[in-house]
């Protein structure tokens, strides 16, 4: 499929990209990702763009259902401030919008996806399952947020899903849950999404963001991040899913679980965006370790969770130190991940904050304290603990509140869209679980 350019002046796909093909773990990656040497001035710009084919549709009365996808790369500015090109994709709804006013957008971040480039959601939208087995490098990738992201177009809301910084873009490393990164993906993905042509959205358009799990964190960094970053954006509505607001906390809690393979892509990150951390993680790391890291940032969570679930990071060090353990020896670390906390700047709009009670793979703790301290800064708060029985099991006990609260975050979010009013819920915050 040809790349289809927007706007005057931006880079075409790079010359002899169709034979110079990139593959991860064997997948091979769509010259589309290939960022162009040139990026355009502004966050947000648009680079390319071309009509993406969904996995899962439907042939309607007036078009496909839920809608036409297009996949985009855009432009944005990654944590030291240089430029940085981001795909995604932009879905227009087949639904009609009933709310008031234009249809509103949603920036949907999605959750742990893992680190390889074939791992990215919009490949995920085109082709639903990404399968290599039997190759050198086994790997597979399921494009879970489809069911959040069709429940958006069923309401007539249009949205946008950010690949992030580095998932999909073959020009570097993907930085895993880095705050500003992540922030500033989605920030740029709703300007990208307005600047797209002939949509339904206007710049009248208010804007809503969808997160959970790394997607949460992703959200609520954004929704901190706008108003000093993109007064532009009109924010009106945030869903924060298990918000990993405190990454200390979160390493503690995956170490040794089912999602031991995110501390690896955690690390890996953290390296590409502060290199001064590389002479730190030099001295810990034992030859197993580097190994672990090189084949995790290849990786998709199922690939990870196969090759890596239940390992210890003492397994990786040179002296049998824990991840945990290097953070609380190492200033520069605990400096870099105390930088990395979300919760010390108010948000812009409203914001739910979600989290099972029994969640101990993306601590409850950790993202209760979140919406307090939110409350403290005079943020517009709903606190919304999800009750389920504990499943003794961290991948289970962070997962059910994904699937059971995912109903009521879409339809939460449409309302806010509409213009409904949601009362905070901060005074009552004390007595909540």
């Amino acid at each position: 499929m040809t790349a289809s350019i927007v706007g005057a002046g931006i880079a075409p796909l790079p010359a002899g990209a169709a034979d110079n093909v990139v593959t991860s773990r064997g997948i091979p990656i769509p010259a589309f990702y290939t960022p162009p040497s040139t990026l355009p001035a502004e966050n947000g710009a648009l680079i390319r763009t071309e009509p993406l084919p969904l996995a899962l549709s439907l042939p309607g009365i007036n078009g496909r259902l839920p809608g036409d996808a297009t996949r985009i790369m855009y432009r944005s500015t990654d944590s030291g401030g240089g430029p940085v090109a981001v795909t995604g994709a932009y879905l227009e709804p087949a639904a009609p919008w009933l709310g008031l006013g234009p249809r509103p957008l949603v920036v949907l971040a999605p959750g742990t996806m893992g680190q390889g480039d074939q791992c990215s959601t919009s490949l995920a939208l085109q082709h639903g399952l990404i399968l290599g087995i039997g190759q050198e490098q086994s790997t597979v990738s399921i494009g879970y947020e489809i069911l959040a992201i069709y429940r958006l177009l069923a309401q007539g809301i249009a949205v946008v899903q950010t690949d992030y910084i580095g998932l999909g873009t073959t020009d570097r490393l993907h930085t895993y849950i880095n705050r500003v990164d992540s922030g500033h993906a989605v920030l740029d993905a709703a300007r990208a999404a307005k600047a797209l042509p002939d949509t339904s959205v206007t710049a009248r358009s208010a804007v809503g963001l969808y997160g959970y799990s790394q997607g949460g964190g992703a959200v609520a960094s954004a929704a901190e991040l706008q108003s000093s970053y993109a007064p532009d954006v009109r924010l009106k509505a945030t869903y924060a899913g298990a918000p990993p607001a405190d990454i200390a906390d979160v390493t503690a809690a995956i170490d040794g679980s089912e999602l031991a393979g995110a501390l690896g892509w955690s690390v890996n990150g953290f390296v590409q965006s502060e290199p001064d951390l590389r002479p730190l993680l030099d001295r810990h790391l034992s030859d197993t370790g580097r190994a672990v890291l090189k084949d995790l940032s290849t990786m998709c969570v199922g690939d990870a969770l196969f090759a890596y679930g239940n390992r210890h990071s003492s397994q990786w060090t040179v002296n049998g130190e824990s991840v945990v353990d290097i953070i609380r020896a190492e200033p520069l670390l605990r400096d870099y991940l105390g930088a990395q906390r979300v919760g010390n700047r108010k948000p812009a709009g409203i914001v739910r904050v979600a989290t099972g009670v029994f969640d101990n793979a993306v601590p409850h703790g950790q993202a209760r304290t979140l919406a307090v301290d939110w409350c403290r800064l005079g943020g517009d708060v709903v606190y919304a603990p999800v009750v389920l029985p504990d499943a003794g099991n961290p991948l289970l006990n962070h997962f059910g509140p994904l699937v059971t609260d995912q109903g009521t975050a879409v339809d939460w979010l449409a309302h806010r869209l509409a213009g409904l009013p949601a009362p905070s819920t901060c005074a009552i915050l004390p007595l909540q679980p």
